[in-house]
C-alpha cells in the first residue's frame, strides 16, 4: 500500500468517527461500525473507497467462514454507514448479503437457580448487583449507570436512562430490593454511583468515579453459573423475588 492510499484511509478513517459521533450512536455501536472499517480495510489493503460486488462478494464469505452473522451483518452496516456518510456514495449492494432471520428467547433463570446464584456469589458488590439486576428485569450496562439519584422511593420506581435506542424508562422498585439497596448504600456510601468500582477497596468506594467493572461483574458471574452447574447461555431472571440472603 502507498503512503498516499494509507494517508487517505487514515483520514477517511477519522472522519468515519466523527460522524459515528455526530450521529449519536450508542458506543457499541460506534466501536463496531469502527472495527468493520478497519477489519474491511486489512482485507483490501486499505483500497475500499470503491469495492466492486464481487470483492464485497468475497470478503463476506470469507469472513462468515470465520465469525457469526452478527458481525457480518456489523460489517455490513459499518460499510454501509462509511460509504454514505464519508465518501457520499449511493449504496447498491445492500441486497448482496440477506442474514437468515432468527427469533430467540432469551434464557430465563428460574427464582431457585436465582436463589443459588445469589448465595454463590460471596463478594457483596456483585451479589447485591446480580440481585438488582434479577429483581428488576435489568441489562448489565443498565445496572452499571444506575446513580443513586435515579432510585425513586416514594413512588417505589428506578428510573433506568440511556438503555437500548437511547430511550429512558422506569421500572417498579421491589421492597426487598429497595431494602437491600439502602443497606448496601451505608456500606460504600458513594454519593452518585450506586455500584462504585472495587478497586482501592471499601475506603476508596466513597469517592469512586466509575461504576463496577464489567469484564469484572461477567467474569464472576460466569464462574458462579459454572459453579452451580446452571446450563444456558445468558442466566438472566425475569424477576426475583424472594428476600435476598444477605
Amino acid at each position: 500500500m502507498t503512503s498516499s492510499s494509507d494517508s487517505d484511509f487514515k483520514q477517511n478513517y477519522e472522519t468515519h468517527l466523527k460522524h459515528l459521533k455526530l450521529k449519536g450512536l450508542q458506543p457499541k455501536t460506534i466501536e463496531a461500525y469502527s472495527r468493520a472499517i478497519r477489519r474491511i480495510g486489512a482485507y483490501f489493503d486499505h483500497h475500499i473507497d470503491d469495492l466492486s460486488e464481487q470483492q464485497l462478494t468475497d470478503y463476506f464469505t470469507d469472513l462468515l467462514d470465520s465469525h457469526s452473522w452478527s458481525a457480518v451483518k456489523l460489517d455490513l452496516y459499518g460499510l454501509k454507514f462509511y460509504y454514505t456518510h464519508v465518501l457520499h456514495k449511493p449504496w447498491e449492494n445492500i441486497d448482496l448479503i440477506k442474514p437468515p432471520k432468527t427469533q430467540r428467547l432469551p434464557d430465563i433463570v428460574t427464582i431457585e437457580e436465582a436463589k443459588r446464584l445469589i448465595i454463590e456469589t460471596f463478594t457483596l458488590s456483585y451479589r447485591v448487583f446480580y440481585f438488582t439486576l434479577y429483581s428488576l428485569g435489568l441489562r448489565l450496562g443498565e445496572g452499571l449507570r444506575l446513580q443513586v439519584g435515579d432510585i425513586d422511593a416514594c413512588r417505589q420506581r428506578v428510573h433506568i436512562r440511556d438503555s437500548k435506542g437511547n430511550k429512558d424508562r422506569f421500572v417498579p422498585l421491589p421492597d426487598a430490593t429497595l431494602n437491600l439497596l439502602r443497606r448496601f448504600w451505608q456500606v460504600h456510601r458513594n454519593p452518585v454511583l450506586l455500584f462504585p468500582n472495587r478497586q482501592g477497596g471499601l475506603k476508596s468506594a466513597h469517592s469512586a468515579t466509575t461504576p463496577l467493572d464489567r469484564g469484572g461483574v461477567q467474569t464472576t458471574l460466569s464462574k458462579v453459573v459454572a459453579d452451580c452447574g446452571i446450563k444456558k447461555r445468558s442466566p438472566r431472571a425475569a424477576c426475583a423475588t424472594a428476600t435476598p440472603p444477605i
